[in-house]
């Protein structure tokens, strides 16, 4: 009976210090995120009910001012236009061209390998590079060359405009995820619908789309989540022009914290669009995993 406790006690404290080896990886992100990222934001809450200027030692108390403004302030329904937008058209966008280029390409040979390489690439840049690559090719090759308009000078194509930079990075990204997903359905199953008659069309959402509903889940959660708070694109390509036409809410945040000097009230605007993107994506996720199970 001794032995057997023994045995136990050795096996629980195994399996105590192999957990604890597994977290020691986990460590150093999940510090850096609560010190970059859990701890500003409710460091940020108090903060959020002041009328803090950002530089001044003074900060004097003013109830829910800031939240109630946000519902007057004139410049969130564009900026939130904006946002929603770019946030679509990425979404949509990136994952149908994604899955289209991995449905040609799922094949492992040389050419499909090269070809993958090359879709992905844009991806491997920042995002920053990308927003300059293309200020450059819409101002200087597409204007200059062909005479077509730079969209970034047009009040209603400039969110489209940055909204495609965004595309032609990201759709290497959902191809790559599609691919995997594709590689891993067993060809047991279109076999078997070939003997039963089925069609592409009909393999495709009786079989492919099925199996790849938790790869499509992942794309859209997490471009859905890109795309809500964007701000590098419109920021290094327009600064948010012309005029407001590309400003998004996380631009309209970073003026008010630092531009405009009113860092109580752009740290509520954050904190009340902070839980509305988790609100969003956490309704968006059930919804298609509901889906999921349905398939």
């Amino acid at each position: 009976m001794d032995m057997e406790l023994a045995i136990k006690s050795t096996s629980r404290k195994r399996k105590l210090r192999k957990k604890l080896v597994d977290f020691s990886f986990l460590f150093p992100v999940l510090f850096m995120f609560v010190a970059f990222v859990v701890f500003p934001f409710l460091w940020g809450i108090p903060l959020s009910f002041t009328d803090w200027d950002g530089l001044s030692a003074t900060r004097n108390f003013i109830n829910f001012d800031n939240y109630v403004n946000i519902f007057s302030d004139p410049h969130i329904p564009n900026a939130f236009k904006n946002t929603a937008v770019f946030a679509v058209l990425t979404l949509v966008v990136s994952n149908v061209l994604g899955l289209l280029i991995a449905l040609l390409l799922q094949r492992s040979n040389r050419i499909n390998n090269l070809t993958r390489t090359i879709v992905f690439m844009p991806y491997c840049l920042s995002m920053i590079l990308q927003a300059y690559v293309w200020k450059y090719m819409y101002s200087d090759v597409l204007y200059g060359l062909f005479s077509i308009p730079n969209p970034l000078g047009s009040q209603f194509w400039a969110i489209i405009g940055i909204a495609f930079i965004c595309i032609w990075a990201d759709t290497g990204y959902c191809m790559i995820i599609y691919v995997a997903a594709l590689q891993g359905i067993s060809k047991d199953y279109y076999e078997a619908a070939q003997i039963s008659g089925a069609s592409k069309w009909q393999q495709f959402w009786k079989i492919t789309l099925p199996m790849l509903w938790p790869a499509v889940v992942s794309n859209v959660i997490i471009y859905l989540g890109w795309g809500l708070r964007v701000y590098d694109y419109p920021m290094a390509a327009t600064s948010g022009g012309p005029g407001r036409a590309s400003e998004t809410i996380a631009m309209l945040i970073y003026k008010n914290l630092f531009s405009y000097h009113k860092a109580g009230y752009g740290q509520a605007l954050a904190i009340v669009y902070t839980v509305m993107i988790f609100v969003v994506i956490a309704v968006v996720a059930k919804l298609l995993r509901k889906r999921e199970v349905e398939l």
